[in-house]
């Protein structure tokens, strides 16, 4: 069965944030660990096959996503862990890194299998779309019933949100636009928070349509995220399409996080602000949070950091095809077309390397 892997990897006590260079040595060297891993050399009760694995360094780590296929959950999480540690320790630089988390992420068709085997109530609805909505509901017990305490359920979320918001490095609460420094913070927070979900979700995603070796339109299993993408282009959203996508988001928030964020660089930067800020609502309204301050506030920083909304005419079917029309000439429309989505929106801007039309090409 096949388990994603969340590794959080932190910085000894003590030492200062990553610089940008000291980032670019991170990846390299948690890269070049990954590719030199030999599992037919672990324990036997660690062995599992790697699959995959995505790096992301930030100011105080590592996020690492790592995919195998072992023969249960406790196993994948064990052999993960076991394969981690021995990469951090013989890499001299990396040795003292502890890790802060190990956390086996079951990816959806295999849960939903689960679930199918499992007669009675609980069992899942036949229909895709059914399925995914049950999925993306909280989790049992969070709702109303005996024992549970709405109000220090959405206590709790708060401050965990309002804990995560200074990990918005790049904005200062001037960017969301509200008097209230609680509701700034709290959009914050959510946008931080939302950022895991999106990533982890979208991981999913990516390893569904590998599986199935299809589109986004074509897909019998649930998705999470890629279904909410324009739906003009949905037969051109594959596996090799969802990895670019997924590494732009990764980038993106990267420079939400380090402070190094200017300007989005792409129409898929734009597409993923669009998700991550569907998905920091969806997190706000699960806690029975989102009230009009915050509401307010997540506006405003789409506002600010949008520089237009062209984008959001790529979900209107009748517009198709206006930045290559007279009227989007003398409106100043961008290129919207998909073989564009990628491309930097002009020379000043960087696209993630892996995203880039060159790297397709090659």
């Amino acid at each position: 069965m096949t388990y994603i892997v969340t590794v959080d990897v932190g910085l000894p006590g003590g030492v200062p944030e990553l610089g940008p260079l000291q980032r670019v040595g991170a990846v390299a060297l948690l890269e070049d660990g990954f590719r030199a891993v030999d599992t037919a050399r672990a324990p036997a009760d660690l062995r599992v096959d790697l699959v995959d694995s995505v790096v992301a360094v930030h100011p105080r780590g590592a996020l690492l996503k790592v995919v195998v296929d072992a023969p249960a959950l406790e196993a994948a999480e064990r052999a993960v862990r076991f394969l981690v540690e021995g990469l951090l320790e013989r890499s001299e630089l990396l040795a003292d890194w502890p890790i802060e988390r190990c956390e086996v992420v079951l990816h959806s068709k295999a849960a939903l299998e689960s679930l199918e085997a499992a007669g009675g109530p609980d069992a899942p609805p036949a229909d895709p779309a059914a399925r995914k909505a049950r999925h993306s509901e909280p989790p049992r017990g969070t709702g109303a019933g005996i024992g549970h305490d709405a109000d220090a359920e959405a206590q709790g979320g708060r401050r965990q949100m309002l804990g995560l918001a200074d990990a918005l490095r790049s904005f200062p609460p001037a960017t969301f636009g509200v008097r209230a420094e609680d509701d700034a913070r709290l959009a914050a927070g959510a946008l931080v928070w939302a950022t895991g979900v999106l990533v982890d979700h979208l991981f999913e995603d990516v390893q569904t349509l590998s599986e199935e070796d299809t589109t986004v339109a074509e897909c019998d299993s649930p998705l999470w995220h890629l279904e909410a993408l324009p739906a003009r282009y949905a037969l051109q959203y594959d596996s090799l399409f969802a990895r670019r996508f997924l590494v732009t988001v990764i980038a993106l928030t990267t420079r939400f996080t380090d402070g190094t964020f200017r300007r989005l660089s792409c129409v898929a930067e734009e597409l993923a602000l669009k998700l991550l800020l569907d998905e920091a609502r969806v997190t706000l309204e699960t806690f029975g949070l989102l009230g009009d301050g915050v509401s307010t506030a997540l506006e405003t920083f789409a506002d600010t950091v949008h520089e237009d909304m062209d984008h959001t005419w790529l979900y209107d079917d009748s517009l198709d095809g206006i930045d290559e029309s007279p009227v989007g000439n003398a409106l100043g429309v961008r290129p919207l077309r998909f073989k564009e989505w990628f491309t930097p929106l002009d020379k000043g801007r960087h696209v993630h390397p892996y995203a880039t039309d060159d790297q397709l090409d090659t």
